[in-house]
């Protein structure tokens, strides 16, 4: 099957992959209209982590993504199952830019970015949210999914009975 130049600026017939490469730019990229997104990563987790630290630590979801330009934003999705062990503690959630020892984009807040709050026994609940960040480079950049618990002799859990966690990083044209 061949291809037909339309002359409204349209290809017929063609298929994915079917460019040569470098047929579309850097430049091409870059002309997109604000708002645009102009890549995906998304990364997913099965596996059940547990932490009893008052300090954040990984929950196995991080995810790395390298901007095109220093003036784009990336929008940054997470969602997991999470759960506390007992009453009157709690599972808190961050966001960090890098590490657990990066940027806490959750500003340090006291219930970071999202928690299950036990309250008579275990208590399981689902922590999702979105955050756009500006890290005003085109570096790589890693971001990581955080927890810790309110109360240290309580189990916090995320990714409960092995569901699945997920980060999601979408470059954001500026």
């Amino acid at each position: 099957m061949s291809l037909v130049l339309n002359g409204n600026g349209t290809i017929q017939n063609l298929v994915a992959g079917g460019l040569p490469d470098g047929s579309v730019t850097a430049d091409d990229i870059a002309s997109l209209p604000a708002g645009s997104v102009l890549q995906v990563v998304t990364y997913t987790n099965t596996t059940q982590i547990t932490t009893t630290s008052t300090s954040y630590a990984g929950c196995g979801l991080t995810a790395e993504i390298t901007p095109s330009s220093s003036s784009n934003k990336i929008l940054i999705l997470c969602h997991t199952h999470a759960s506390t062990s007992n009453a009157l503690s709690s599972a808190i959630f961050t966001l960090f830019r890098g590490t657990v020892s990066g940027t806490d984009l959750g500003n340090a807040a006291a219930e970071g970015m999202g928690s299950v709050y036990g309250e008579g026994g275990q208590t399981r609940g689902m922590i999702s949210f979105a955050y756009l960040d500006s890290p005003s480079t085109t570096s790589l950049q890693l971001y990581t999914l955080a927890f810790k618990s309110g109360n240290a002799t309580h189990t916090q859990t995320a990714q409960k009975n092995n569901s699945k966690g997920s980060i999601v990083l979408m470059e954001i044209a500026a």
